[in-house]
């Protein structure tokens, strides 16, 4: 092996060594934390099901209170049109008023 390639494959090894380090603590680390707990109001539940099966509901805490009204609603619209979050419209309502009640701007 050439000594380029050699300094190639160390160098990507020591990538994935510490990629694999951080992951690990990463994990470590998150589950430490508590679970957030959504606001208790009408559509929490269908947030926390339909939004939690595809990512963290923290983004909602960390966000709020500066998303305003359309910023919600567009979000929501993000999520099933581009996303392909499978909500029915009636679904993407309540949650969207759900968000921009308890986490709205």
């Amino acid at each position: 092996m050439s000594p380029a390639r050699l300094r190639r494959a160390l160098t990507a090894a020591a990538i994935l060594g510490i990629a694999a380090i951080l992951g690990i603590a990463a994990v470590a680390a998150r589950a430490e934390e508590p679970p957030i707990a959504l606001k208790d109001a009408p559509g929490h539940e269908l947030v926390e099901g339909l939004c939690g099966a595809c990512h963290s509901v923290d983004y909602i805490q960390m966000n709020a209170p500066f998303p305003s009204a359309a910023t919600w609603d567009a979000e929501v619209k993000k999520m099933i049109n581009a996303f392909g979050a499978p909500i029915e419209p009636a679904d993407a309502k309540t949650i969207t008023e759900y968000l921009i009640k308890n986490y709205g701007s």
